[in-house]
């Protein structure tokens, strides 16, 4: 089969789509079909890095106009062009293929642009997080905890599959491999390692009120904190300094490509509530989050409310933090969130995307 991707990379929109969207070509990849990307080339894409992974990517033109493009969605003027052009160029870009699936994964791109691609692409598959727009899709992907298939009710025709909920989380293999080892490692649960990251971006730099707060917590001398930092990250100077002026052991690490390795070998995560939430919960590993993006808001107080993950409002970090590492029941509330989180994701719904795609194109 031939799949092709429609998805972005941005200072505004983050890494997330393009990265789980990677995690399902190179699953198909492995089973033998061909790939590539068609992404525009925002500030901030990540175009070099899927061609570093072997990818083909069709570049689409950066725009000169600014984030106030006006758009019928919320989300539009992160295209920075109109939709139709958007459709245009991509068909354009998709001429000379006979693509099986087109999987789409952007907020800016609703039924309309979709109705367009159809004039080229049979099969559309789409993975969205907002339930907030109209799609034409054969299924479309909502991996976040809390959504219910009546969410999407009249946004999806009678015959779209809906797949919902974190056991179709798109995680990469290493996950699945690492699984056992994380969880059987955490049967003490003592608090040796602090994972922190934000994402891939994290343009508001949270990376660093977050190592402000944990200077304001009392740790142990042989508590180790790990600080990530995306590549494209813009305050990589910043997050350094404001490090080595934290009283404890603070590394910093840019671009890693081990982050499922890290996060097995951490016994507490502190970050956003980005797709990288099912990453952690697969692994066991307990996690303090926050939302640092409007898509994230409704996915962190479900699952706190749940009790899956520790809640930090961005208005009282420091408080938040001193009030979770100040509780006499650290340990007991790191097993709690463990258990819990890895019950709710498994690490193998790539397998269980690519199947429901596979039979849909080679049905």
């Amino acid at each position: 089969m031939l799949i092709a991707f429609r998805a972005d990379a941005s200072l505004d929109i983050g890494t997330g789509h393009i990265m789980r969207c990677l995690t399902l070509a190179r699953q198909f990849k492995a089973s033998g079909d061909e790939c590539f990307f068609i992404c525009r080339a925002h500030d901030g894409n990540l175009i070099s890095y899927l061609e570093s992974e072997g990818i083909q990517v069709i570049s689409l033109p950066a725009s000169d106009i600014d984030s106030g493009l006006k758009s019928h969605l919320s989300h539009g003027p992160w295209l920075r062009v109109s939709w139709e052009q958007d459709a245009d160029e991509t068909l354009h870009a998709i001429s000379n293929h006979k693509i099986d699936c087109l999987v789409v994964d952007h907020y800016a791109l609703d039924i309309f642009w979709e109705q367009e691609l159809r004039r080229k692409v049979k099969n559309i598959f789409v993975i969205d997080d907002l339930a907030d727009r109209e799609h034409d899709a054969f299924a479309l992907l909502d991996q976040n905890y809390g959504r219910e298939h009546s969410d999407y009710g009249e946004l999806l025709s009678d015959e779209c599959v809906r797949v919902i909920g974190p056991k179709f989380a798109l995680l990469r293999p290493e996950f699945s491999e690492l699984r056992e080892f994380s969880l059987q490692r955490r049967s003490e649960f003592k608090l040796k390692t602090i994972l922190v990251n934000l994402g891939g971006v994290d343009q508001d730099n949270f990376t660093c009120k977050i190592i402000d707060a944990l200077a304001n917590v009392e740790l142990e001398s042989t508590v180790e904190v790990i600080v990530v930092l995306g590549a494209t990250n813009p305050n990589v100077i910043e997050v350094k300094r404001v490090a080595e002026a934290c009283p404890h052991e603070v590394s910093v690490k840019i671009g890693v490509a081990n982050m499922a390795e890290l996060m097995a070998s951490s016994d507490l995560a502190i970050g956003a509530a980005g797709s990288t939430t099912w990453e952690r919960f697969s692994l066991g590993l307990p996690s303090v989050l926050l939302s640092i993006a409007e898509n994230q808001d409704s996915a962190l107080s479900s699952l706190s409310d749940s009790g899956f993950i520790y809640k930090l409002s961005v208005d009282s970090i420091v408080q938040d933090l001193f009030e979770f590492f100040d509780r006499k029941d650290l340990r007991n509330s790191l097993r709690t969130l463990s258990h819990k989180g890895r019950e709710l994701c498994d690490a193998l719904g790539v397998k269980k995307v690519e199947t429901i795609i596979r039979e849909k194109c080679e049905g």
